[in-house]
């Protein structure tokens, strides 16, 4: 039994080794927005309300196969389970917001300051510090929690995809209620402009339009050909769906602002300081936190993961309708994107090496 478990538990060979395929597709992506750049702009036009069509398409099929994989009598059990739901509200909306806006204005407005002078002009004709655009951009991540991605590194971490996906439903509609109020009070702005329909068309491909189609496609499955054909069969060719999917999405975000990348080197390196520590910080604090509320660690992966996680392209949308395009809020979102995925992988392998910290046995019985 306890080799049928290790065995398990194991990575696939594309799950084992994939943060070098990332940083691969990450370098990959950035020479064919060098060498194609009108290909690059191109793709970026084909957009709808902020939301780019090519990667949309690739994120909806990193999240239909883990749609079809949920039992949803899972999902009905989950929610009858209050604890991580309420966990991952109060850190996403309780301590994360502050936190970034404190270790945000601590790095890039006292230590790095002497590194990022000037001024840049944003919307509205009103000249601004580079630094302070910098953590505007920092706060409108911090304040836009992963609705979509996060059911990759709860999968990943082996987590309660059921669980994951009740609390990606609630935060989805946490964000259309807070996301406004609480990004024009700590950007210290009267109104700010929310791109509503950028929200809801992420929900919508992200979420909604993987669940409906993977709901159907598990119940035709099962009822045409069986349980254990399904399990056996058919998730065997669906699992590197996602993967490749998330590769393919990495090619495409990077082709797309690899230029951005290369022109300030150091200005990212920089940038990417509080964000790397605003991550791990929250990660920790939502992890412990799991253990003291009691959490099986199928429940606390996900809950740490979902807070320490971004929608990065609900922040990019909103710092360009704020700051414009080429303002230092729209490039401290990007990159956010461009360490999101390294660091999450990096937590998930934490969580996998950490999971003996909670009950064991209450592991094996789900696995």
């Amino acid at each position: 039994m306890e080799t049928v478990i290790r065995e398990e538990r194991n990575l696939s060979f594309f799950e084992k080794y994939l943060t070098l395929w990332v940083v691969g597709c990450i370098g990959f992506g950035i020479l064919l927005g060098r060498l194609f750049p009108q290909a690059a702009i191109t793709l970026d036009k084909i957009s709808i309300y902020q939301v780019s069509i090519p990667i949309a398409v690739c994120l909806f099929f990193m999240m239909y196969p883990i749609m079809v994989k949920i039992d949803f009598a899972e999902v009905i059990k989950a929610g009858k389970t209050p604890k991580p739901v309420i966990l991952t509200l109060f850190v996403n909306w309780c301590i994360k917001p502050f936190t970034m806006l404190a270790i945000a204005s601590l790095f890039l407005g006292v230590f790095f300051k002497g590194w990022l002078p000037g001024f840049e002009v944003v919307k509205g004709g009103q000249e601004v510090e580079l630094y302070r655009s910098y953590i505007s951009g920092c706060i409108l991540l911090g304040i836009a929690p992963c609705t979509a991605m996060v059911l990759i590194w709860g999968h990943l971490s082996r987590g309660n995809d059921g669980h994951t996906l009740v609390m990606v439903a609630i935060n989805s509609l946490a964000m259309l209620l807070l996301y406004a109020p609480l990004g024009g009070w700590l950007l210290g702005v009267n109104k700010m402009p929310i791109p509503w329909q950028t929200i809801v068309l992420s929900v919508v491909i992200y979420v909604g339009l993987p669940l409906f189609l993977g709901y159907h496609t598990r119940k035709w499955v099962i009822a045409g050909r069986g349980l254990k054909w399904f399990e056996e069969k058919f998730l065997h060719y669906l699992t590197p769906v996602s993967i490749s999917a998330l590769l393919v999405t990495l090619i495409l975000l990077f082709s797309l602002k690899g230029e951005l990348i290369l022109r300030r080197p150091q200005t990212i390196l920089l940038i990417a300081v509080p964000l790397f520590i605003q991550t791990c910080l929250i990660f920790t604090v939502t992890y412990v936190m799991a253990k003291w509320l009691k959490l099986p660690y199928r429940d606390a992966a996900p809950s740490a993961l979902i807070g320490a996680s971004n929608h990065f392209e609900v922040a990019i949308a909103t710092s360009v309708m704020l700051f414009g395009l080429s303002s230092g809020a729209s490039l401290a979102t990007v990159v956010g994107v461009l360490i999101e995925v390294p660091i999450m992988l990096f937590l998930v392998r934490v969580c996998l090496r950490t999971r003996h910290v909670f009950d064991r046995r209450g592991l094996r019985q789900k696995i």
